[in-house]
């Protein structure tokens, strides 16, 4: 589902004062958090975000390009842990 235009992009308020802390002090420090619906705003490039998974944080270095984008797109919640070596299924 997609957000009204009317209304500004989702980012908590906890979360965007941190970064405007940091921004005012020239601080690079780590940023953790659980909110993986949060939208990437300008304010946030040159940072590093540690984005949960579900296990634990990811640390995510924030570039132009992933502007309008979630935070949630760049933390993988699951791992893939490679085929079978004995999977005789689809051959005959």
């Amino acid at each position: 589902m997609v957000r009204p235009l009317k209304s500004n992009p989702f980012v908590p308020n906890h979360l965007l004062r941190k970064i405007e802390k940091l921004n005012m002090t020239k601080e690079k420090k780590t940023i953790a958090t659980w909110s993986r619906a949060s939208t990437i705003l300008p304010p946030m490039i040159g940072h590093t975000i540690a984005i949960h998974n579900g296990k634990e944080h990811l640390p995510i270095y924030i570039s132009k390009y992933m502007i309008g984008h979630k935070l949630g797109e760049f933390a993988p919640t699951r791992t893939f842990g490679g085929h079978p070596k004995n999977d005789n299924r689809s051959r005959p």
